[in-house]
This record gives structure tokens, C-alpha cells and sequence, in this order.
């Protein structure tokens, strides 16, 4: 093992033979995309501010109209339209003699169009149905076709990677009879999973039936070639490699325009397609009183149901132009990302704990030797110094403090998933019953991952996005001293392929200094150490303490605004009568929180049920009053309206022009105050930790209480300030303000740090309360209460404690319906009951 000096200096980055391409020439468009590590192109590349800037000077000196028209207009949009048709093919070094291209919202869409219009047979007495086979490795909208060819009596044969050669047969088959059963059979030109890319070969020995299944079946065999993830970096020959169908999305090749794809068909192969719905521009001739119908000529025209977005498929003229201008070409885009993506693949899967444990299990099937047969995908997952997996939701919370943006979950590919990180199908079924479903946070079930990250590259990649990465990894996630394991790094080097190599590497740093941070996974079963000159806190010493009482009431009134303070408050059938019964919409009524409008915090709602009123107020504002009202009925110049919070939709009602004004002028945008309807009831979402009966919700996310330990918080700022002292940028963090980043309901004096996490049943006073589960931390406790200013802090040292978790405080619901009629009061004595 090499040690190496903390990663917060630059890593090596020089390259050979990597494309670099001048930033001022492809800097994204978004504004606020300036400090953005962009590291999701397998979902969406960015797009540079030259192809914008020269689509909207073209449709600002233009007209373009409705292509189904004749009129001028609309034949520079028709002949616009074919051009760039041209150009696609040309892309993909074919002709329209050989390819048609249609037009669809996406890959998905074509994907879904060649499942209607396949000619699927179902089994006779002469001839055998029609199979519909698929590589496991493929995206969710490859599989889904089953779901349309399982009603017509069509196989479906599942296979694996290893298969299609492994059972293949030395000399393509003869057909011995004259079956024309057609058979289709898809793949991946590149798996949006680990970025492993399956041989283009594929296609050819499918369609000669020299390759599984194609070789045991009789009939014809078609290829689906999905180029969704391949084509985003990789050049695509069609001469060379002719698939039946090609669906692909442009968004992942340009960034711009998105909600556009489409379906390459080759023209021997389109007359087999079947097409029963027909819709504006389809038809050559029909009848509306009888049933004829007489579709036109034109293949592309024939599947084209509608008016095309023919403004989105201009805008891929200049995108073709901006790609060319600024890369010269696919070819060296693919050697770019590659030598970037394994340049991040060697030191990532090199990166040792300080006690030699590896920091990431990678998903991959080769060792990135070669862009022939890697793209520029890297998917893994990070691990402790014990060997144990960090969540990958924890993962992604930190690395957007960061400003890091990569991808996490299974990435619709449960085929890959499955395989890669070992979970059965039963596994799968039981983590759904157990609440976890696709694109959800819950990021291990019984320590097992349900997924993992993938950080992917583009053509304006660099390798300061890598670096800033792998310095993200280094910094929260390994324990110090980082080291590297030099024998596989060097093994690593030595593999590179004479033909693919992009990428050399500088000698590491070395002889780096250890972090002397200590970190434990649960206070309550180590002693603690106070790192900054105090002894050491253990169970028996804190056995001693006095009795828990509940110490603070907060309230929200107002949804990510700043907490209201009480000493006595009623509780109410939603929790603290009145807590979060308001929010701030914008102009598009999409619900303000601090991590989208940080300066919510600094809008000061209080409370007064004498006199039934909600003040607020701010620096420099006047104070307004908005009545609480009984709100029997809605007022009738308050509009009740739809809205969602977090994915639940919720009944609202607008409270009005004088406290819109009031929030758009403090806020700087257009926005509106709206409150719960009354009418309205929302149910706390199934998947929690512990099972809890069904508890009616205000415009909380999760549960009606938060609840914060005093004694984790106490501990929690010890290692704060440790690691605030140790650096350069000392802001001490207080108690009182590190309770109010995490903005909780009710604060106790607990008498163990950390000991809320493995209570079931809490009693405040005379009020019983269930534990509906932890609460996992977003970078929203980042935000300053006091000043709404962003820092990284509690959650980095949060994570570093324990060892990834990002969990604090925990949830509570009503135990019973009597409890609704209560009240909570500071110094109320609190008794827990573990589970």
C-alpha cells in the first residue's frame, strides 16, 4: 500500500491521445451551471450555449410552418425536416436507399412502436409462434414488450450475456423447410448499467442464425439494436453492422432539443410492419363511413401519426453543426470519454482506507482497457473501512453539497442490477413488500444494496470533473490516511491496449498526513471522545444524568420557513396544530424550499390563536397579518387549487393577492401563499422503518413530528468543531444553531447520544407517540437559519461520524386518536421504549 496526500490537491491529468476541447467553446447554457460537476451524461449530455444561439437566430429570420401544408412556409419546414433526415443517416454512415428515419418522442416511444407493429405470430399447426428474445442486460423499455406480445402467444426468452456465443454454432443454419416464422431479438449496443458494449457482431450472426437463440429457432431472425446509451459517445456504422431497428433519443447525443428520438428501419424490413392505428398524415386515402383505409407510400410519413415536432427536429441541424465544430467527430469523442472514464475507473478501484480496505466495489465485466469494448460508464458502490455498503442515497446527498451530480438507484435496468450486486428475484419481491420500489431513497434493505452510483461522461467532460469527484470520495468517504493499492494500479496501467489508450498517468502523491478524525457508527455502544482537550463520556458516566424532559416546541407554520418557538402548544389531528399548514409556491406553483430559495428562512411566521392571525415578518418588510379563518368554506376570492409535496398530491387554497405581493417582493420572484384545504386529508406513505397505522399529514414529507436528541446534537458539535479547528475555514457552529439546521418539532436532554434511533414508543407528558423511523438529511440542513447562507456543515461531519448515515432526529406519529386533544409543554418529563 502508497499513501497518499490528502486528494484535496489536484490528481494527475494529463493525457495522451484524448480529444480536450476548449471550454469557451462548449460551456453548457444554464447560468447557473458555473461550479457544477456534471457527471450524468448516460441520462442527459449538456448542450452548449453555440447550438442555441444559432437555433434561435434561425427561427427568429425564418418562418416555419405546419410541413402538411403547401405554402411556403411549410415547405421550408418539409424540406428542412428531410434534410435533416439525411443527416441522421449520414451520421450513422448509411443512406435513405438502405434506412428510413421516424420521428418519435424518444427511444421508449420507438422501442414501443416496433412492439405494435412487429408481424408477432402465434403458434399453427405448420409453423411455430413468433419469439420475442432479449439480453437481461437491457433497459426496462426493451423488456417491456413483453408486455405486448405476451397476449398474442409469443415466446419470450430472456438471455444471458454469455449465452449468445457460449451456445452458438460454428456455420450459420440452414433453413431446411420454408418457415418464415419472424423472430426478433434485442440488445444493447452498450449497457446503460456498467457501460459494458456488446459486440456490433451480434447483428449480423443473429440475422445468419449462427449466434443463441437465433441458431436453435427456425424462421427469420430480426435484430433490435438499442443505441440509446451507445450513440451518445460511440460511432455507429450501420454498412458494417445493419440492424433491423435502431431506436435511439437525441437529447443523449446533444443535450438539445430534448423529448425527440427516433426509429431507424431498414427498408428491406419495413414492409413487414403492421400499423393499425393511423392518425393526420398517415393516410393516402380513407373513408370515414366505411372501414378504408389506404396508408402512404412514404415509410417515415406511414408512422409519423400527427404533426412532427418540427421545430425540435430543426434544431438538430445546429446540433450536428455544434457537435462537428466542436469535437470533429464521434471517433474522438469515444476516445475522450473513454480515457476519462478510465482514468477515474484506475484510481477509484485503486483508493484504499487507511487500514487497506478498498473504498468501491465496481460493476463492471472488463477492466477498461479498451473503448471497443467499454463506454463511458463507471458504476459502483462505496464501502466503509469495515467492508459494509454506504447507501447510495447517502451518496448523492452529499455529493449535491458538493455540487457533484451523478445518478444513482438501478437506472431501469433490473436485469444488470440483479446480476451485478446478487439479488434474486425473490429478493426483489421482497424488498417491494418491505416499501422499496424503482427511483425511490430506501438504499439498503437488511445492509444489501437495492442499487448503486453511476457517474457517467461527455464530450465536454474534463478531467478537473474528474478530480473534483475523486476528491469528493477522498474527502467524505475514506477513512484517513487514503492510500492506494499500487500493486493493482500499476497492474492496471500495464493493461492498457495499444490500440484504445488514451490516458497516462503521473506518478500519485504520496506520504500524505492522516485525518485525525474519529469516527464511530453508533455513540451509544463506544465511548465517546471528546477530541478537543475533554475525557472520554461513557454509558456509566452518563447513567448519572438527569431524568429526559422535552426542552423546546417549535412550530412551522409556514413550509421551509423559519420555526415559531412556543412553550405550550396544542396538538392537533395533523400534529402540532397549525405546523406546516401554509407553503410558498412559485410562479409555476411548484412548492419553494431552502435548497431551491435558501432565503425562505429569514420570513418569520408567528402564530396568535387569540386572535386568530399568522404574522409575517422579515428584514425590511412590514409586517402583514393573514387570518387563520375556520375556513368552513374557501373565501370566494381564493382559489382552491392542486398540488404536490413530496410526489403526494394536496388540496390547496390560495390565501390571497396581499400575501403574494408580500412574498414576490421579499423573494425577488413571482410567488404565492397557500394553505391545506381543511376538506383535504393526505395519508403518511407506506415504507417507513416501523410500521405505523394510517396518520393524516399537514404539508410535512414524511411524518407529523421531528424529534432531536440534545445529547447527539451536544456530541455532533464536538466533531464539528474538531474538524472546523483542523482546517482553514473556521465558522464555530454552536449548539442552539446546529438545532435549528435540523429544524426539528421537539428537542429532549436525552441521555445517549444516538439512543432516539432504537426507540419504538415515546410518552411527553401524557401524550403517546409511535416511532415511524429515522429521518435522512438532505444538504437542506446546510442552509444558515440565521443568515440563509449554504456551507457544508452539519452534514459532512454528520456522514463522517457515521460512517456514510446521514440520518438524525427521528419521526413521530399520534399512537392513538385521544391524543389529538392534548397539549405539549416544555419541561414535560419523557419516557421511551426500545424496540
Amino acid at each position: 500500500m502508497q499513501c497518499l496526500r490528502p486528494l484535496r490537491q489536484p490528481l494527475p491529468d494529463r493525457v495522451c491521445n484524448a480529444y480536450m476541447f476548449q471550454a469557451d467553446h462548449h460551456s453548457p447554457c444554464a447560468q447557473g451551471s458555473e461550479g457544477v460537476t456534471y457527471l450524468d451524461h448516460a441520462g442527459t449530455t449538456l448542450y452548449p450555449e453555440s447550438l442555441l444561439r444559432e437555433f434561435y437566430q434561425d427561427i427568429c429570420t425564418n418562418v416555419y410552418g405546419n410541413p402538411h401544408s403547401h405554402n411556403p412556409s411549410s415547405r421550408l419546414t418539409h424540406d428542412t425536416v428531410e434534410h435533416v433526415r439525411y443527416r441522421i443517416l449520414q451520421h450513422f454512415n448509411t443512406t435513405p436507399d438502405e434506412y428510413s428515419v421516424i420521428f418519435t418522442s424518444g427511444s421508449t416511444a420507438a422501442l414501443k412502436l416496433v412492439a405494435e407493429s412487429f408481424p408477432w405470430r402465434p403458434p399453427t399447426a405448420a409453423e411455430p409462434a413468433s419469439q420475442f428474445c432479449y439480453l437481461t442486460d437491457n433497459h426496462t423499455s426493451v423488456v417491456g414488450i413483453r408486455g405486448v406480445t405476451s397476449a398474442l402467444g409469443v415466446v419470450s426468452l430472456p438471455v444471458s450475456p454469455e449465452e449468445i456465443e457460449a451456445r452458438a454454432k460454428d456455420v450459420a443454419q440452414s433453413e431446411g423447410s420454408s418457415c418464415q416464422t419472424p423472430h426478433l431479438f434485442c440488445y444493447p449496443a452498450q449497457s446503460n448499467f456498467s457501460g459494458r458494449k456488446y459486440p456490433l457482431g451480434y447483428v449480423r450472426g443473429i440475422q445468419a442464425r449462427q449466434l443463441y437463440p437465433a441458431c436453435d429457432s427456425k424462421g427469420r431472425w430480426f435484430v433490435l439494436l438499442d443505441a440509446a446509451s451507445f450513440a451518445s459517445c460511440s460511432p455507429l456504422d450501420l454498412q458494417e453492422h445493419p440492424a433491423d431497428f435502431v431506436p435511439f433519443s437525441f437529447y443523449k447525443i446533444f443535450g438539445f432539443p430534448t423529448g425527440l428520438g427516433a426509429l431507424l428501419v431498414r427498408n428491406d424490413t419495413a414492409a413487414l410492419l403492421r400499423k393499425t392505428y393511423f392518425g393526420g398524415g398517415t393516410a393516402a386515402a380513407y373513408l370515414a363511413g366505411d372501414n378504408y383505409y389506404v396508408p402512404t407510400p412514404n415509410m417515415a410519413s406511414r408512422f409519423e401519426d400527427g404533426t412532427i415536432s418540427f421545430l425540435d427536429i430543426i434544431a438538430l441541424n445546429h446540433s450536428f453543426d455544434s457537435l462537428h465544430m466542436l469535437t470533429g467527430g464521434m471517433d474522438k469523442i469515444q476516445l475522450h470519454t473513454f480515457g476519462l472514464t478510465r482514468y477515474t475507473y484506475m484510481l477509484l478501484s485503486s483508493l484504499c482506507h487507511g487500514n487497506g480496505q478498498p473504498v468501491a466495489q465496481i460493476y463492471s465485466d472488463s477492466e477498461f482497457e479498451n473503448p471497443s469494448t467499454q463506454g463511458s460508464i463507471l458504476n459502483f458502490n462505496l464501502m466503509d473501512c469495515h467492508g459494509q455498503m454506504i447507501g447510495y442515497s447517502q451518496v448523492d446527498k452529499l455529493a449535491s453539497l458538493f455540487n457533484i451530480h451523478v445518478r444513482t438507484g438501478c437506472f431501469c435496468n433490473t436485469g444488470a442490477c440483479q446480476l451485478f450486486l446478487g439479488i434474486t428475484n425473490q429478493v426483489v419481491k421482497s424488498n417491494l413488500q418491505a416499501g422499496h420500489v424503482c427511483g425511490d431513497n430506501i438504499d439498503l434493505v437488511d445492509g444489501r444494496p437495492t442499487g448503486s452510483v453511476r457517474v457517467s461522461f461527455g464530450y465536454m467532460s474534463t478531467f478537473q470533473d474528474c478530480q473534483n469527484f475523486l476528491n469528493f470520495v477522498a474527502d467524505c468517504f475514506v477513512e484517513k490516511p487514503v492510500k492506494v493499492d499500487q500493486d493493482k494500479l500499476d497492474r492496471l496501467k500495464s493493461n492498457t491496449s495499444s490500440k484504445g489508450s488514451s490516458l497516462c498517468l503521473l506518478p500519485l502523491l504520496t506520504n500524505g498526513k492522516p485525518d485525525h478524525i474519529d469516527e464511530r457508527e453508533h455513540a451509544s455502544t463506544d465511548p465517546v471522545v471528546n477530541q478537543c482537550g475533554g475525557k472520554a463520556i461513557t454509558k456509566d458516566a452518563k447513567s448519572h444524568e438527569k431524568v429526559q424532559t422535552l426542552t423546546n416546541i417549535y412550530i412551522y407554520p409556514i413550509k421551509s420557513c423559519a420555526a415559531f418557538e412556543v412553550t405550550d402548544w396544542p396538538v392537533g389531528a395533523l400534529g402540532l396544530l397549525h405546523d406546516r399548514g401554509w407553503m410558498v409556491v412559485n410562479g409555476n406553483r411548484v412548492c419553494l424550499n431552502q435548497k431551491r430559495e435558501p432565503r425562505l428562512c429569514l420570513i418569520h411566521p408567528e402564530i396568535y390563536l387569540s386572535s386568530n392571525t399568522l404574522l409575517l415578518q422579515a428584514s425590511g418588510m412590514n409586517t402583514i397579518c393573514v387570518p387563520l379563518e375556520n375556513h368552513n368554506e374557501p373565501h370566494q376570492s381564493h382559489r382552491v387549487c392542486q398540488n404536490k409535496v413530496c410526489g403526494d398530491r394536496v388540496e390547496t387554497v390560495d390565501c390571497g393577492d396581499e400575501a403574494a405581493s408580500w412574498l414576490s417582493e421579499f423573494l425577488g420572484q413571482p410567488c404565492r401563499l397557500i394553505r391545506q384545504s381543511p376538506d383535504f386529508s393526505r395519508d403518511m406513505k407506506k415504507g417507513h422503518e416501523k410500521e405505523v397505522s394510517s396518520t393524516a399529514l399537514s404539508l410535512v414529507n414524511e411524518a407529523q413530528y421531528l424529534i432531536v436528541n440534545r445529547a447527539s446534537v451536544d456530541l455532533l458539535q464536538r466533531h464539528i468543531t474538531c474538524r472546523q479547528e483542523s482546517s482553514d475555514d473556521h465558522q464555530p457552529l454552536d449548539t442552539q444553531k446546529l438545532i435549528n439546521r435540523f429544524r426539528p418539532n421537539l428537542v429532549i436532554s436525552g441521555k445517549e447520544p444516538f439512543e432516539e434511533d432504537d426507540w419504538s414508543y415515546l410518552i411527553i407528558g401524557n401524550t403517546h407517540f409511535q416511532v415511524a423511523g429515522r429521518c435522512g438529511r438532505c444538504q437542506m440542513i446546510g442552509v444558515d437559519q440565521s443568515t440563509g447562507a449554504k456551507t457544508k456543515e452539519p452534514l459532512l461531519s454528520l456522514s463522517a461520524y457515521r460512517k456514510g448515515k446521514v440520518t438524525f432526529g427521528v419521526y413521530l406519529v399520534h399512537q392513538s386518536l385521544e391524543d389529538s386533544n392534548s397539549t405539549l409543554s416544555v419541561g414535560s418529563s419523557v419516557k421511551s421504549e426500545m424496540s
